[in-house]
């Protein structure tokens, strides 16, 4: 939500739209055609109703750079549009669009991060303009013609390969989200982000174009004792990770592409390496190198940081794949229902060890579980949209969602969580998250 812009789900002076159920019911006592209803008419007719309220004042002019200037309040039709020589050859968003990705509460500009609106995303996937970022040296300036990628080490035919050689490679096409093992590393102790923006922002979903990791072993050769690969970046950091060789041979991609355009500087530019369902930090960006070895390198970037740290003082290494995990984006944190009614709670589940498998949502704090609806196909290490239909009678709730994948492995409650792992830890926060709606319609961050 835009700076200045109204937290009001709903204009005030909008009528909601009718609820179809007694006044107590819940969504499950609905029959099934009248539920089948919900999900579609209902929930489409509310669309407007229940997005945020953008205000434009009559006569004010709406200029984008290089359009012609226009009157709001004037009938489109009667008035020319801007022409196409003047939005420079690359498409750009409506001006009334205003979502941005917001950058984290700290002095370096070089070394922070920046947070997906998911609760403004439409669909699976994350703009490229929209994808988090997190960066450890600046985003550096790569002349793709004279980029080079090298895989040496315990191979039989050490090789650089050109970015135009591996455009000339076959090539996939995946749908995968990447999580920052930071996602979420401020509620540990006790409930910080106001938004599920800073709370989850460090996810994005993205389809990747390149060539799997495996062509290329095919044309260099692994020795027999290779057990492990070390990624190096190009940016000012040099960053550095150790990955395991059967996840390099098993989905890796050295991605060139991303949502059908190249990579933007901020995500690589030109290669980056995709680990599908690893934390974030391993998907080097900007690679230019893999040194195959029969070990772990063990780098300042695993060993230092990115390691948790235990509830008895021990270190955890190469804690690699992502848990399943879940959010509520509507109704969220930093987020007003003008009056009680019909709303649908929206939101994302993912895992990084295979497919999502079903999702819960509970309006009473966990007391009580009900089957939410998948909204999208659920595919290998992506995102998945879910929805529940809610009638909201004006009395406080406490909006949880849990999710489970293939492996039978399910989301864990903070009490749950916190034996485990302690409080020494920033890294692989996957608690249910808890949002409260007050019976004023505020929405608000809360531990349960």
């Amino acid at each position: 939500m835009s700076k200045g812009e109204s937290k009001d789900i709903q204009s005030q002076d909008t009528e909601a739209e009718p609820c179809p159920c007694k006044e107590g019911m819940t969504p499950d006592a609905i029959d099934p055609v009248r539920r089948k209803f919900l999900f579609s008419a209902v929930a489409a007719t509310t669309v407007g109703a229940m997005a945020p309220s953008v205000s434009v004042a009559a006569n004010k002019k709406a200029v984008t750079p290089g359009a012609v200037e226009y009157d709001v309040a004037d009938d489109p039709t009667k008035v020319m549009g801007r022409a196409l020589h003047e939005d420079s050859g690359y498409g750009t968003r409506s001006q009334f669009e205003t979502e941005i990705r917001t950058k984290a509460d700290n002095p370096s500009d070089i070394t922070s991060w920046t947070f997906t609106p998911l609760a403004a995303t439409l669909g699976n996937l994350t703009p490229s303009g929209l994808h988090f970022e997190r960066h450890h040296g600046g985003i550096p300036t790569i002349d793709p013609s004279r980029h080079e990628l090298i895989v040496h080490g315990l191979v039989d035919t050490a090789k650089k390969f050109t970015l135009s050689e591996l455009k000339s490679l076959p090539s996939i096409t995946r749908k995968y989200f990447i999580e920052c093992s930071g996602n979420t590393l401020g509620e540990w102790a006790k409930p910080t982000g106001k938004s599920v923006q800073i709370t989850h922002g460090l996810l994005s979903t993205s389809e990747w174009t390149g060539v799997p990791f495996a062509t290329l072993a095919r044309h260099v050769g692994l020795k027999e004792n290779a057990a492990w690969v070390l990624a190096e970046g190009a940016d000012a950091a040099v960053m550095t990770r150790s990955i395991p060789i059967d996840k390099l041979m098993s989905d890796a991609l050295i991605a060139y592409g991303q949502n059908g355009e190249a990579l933007r500087p901020e995500q690589g530019y030109p290669l980056r390496l995709v680990l599908p369902g690893y934390e974030g930090n391993t998907q080097i960006k900007w690679l230019r190198r893999l040194q195959v070895s029969d070990r772990p390198f063990m780098t300042k970037e695993e060993t230092s940081k990115y390691s948790d740290l235990m509830k008895d003082g021990r270190s955890k290494l190469f804690t690699l794949s992502m848990d399943a995990k879940s959010v509520i984006t509507f109704p969220s944190g930093d987020m007003l229902l003008p009056k009680p009614g019909y709303y649908e709670i929206r939101g994302f589940a993912w895992t990084g060890r295979g497919r999502i498998h079903t999702v819960d949502i509970s309006l009473n704090g966990g007391k009580a579980w009900v089957p939410a609806h998948i909204d999208s196909v659920p595919e290998p290490m992506s995102s998945v949209r879910f929805s529940f239909p809610w009638v909201w009678d004006g009395k406080p709730a406490i909006l949880q969602s849990r999710c489970s994948d293939d492996t039978g492995y399910v989301q864990p409650s903070r009490a749950e969580l916190l034996p485990l792992r302690g409080l020494n830890s920033v890294y692989h926060y996957n608690a249910i998250q808890s949002w409260a709606v007050a019976s004023d319609g505020k929405v608000t961050n809360v531990h349960v």
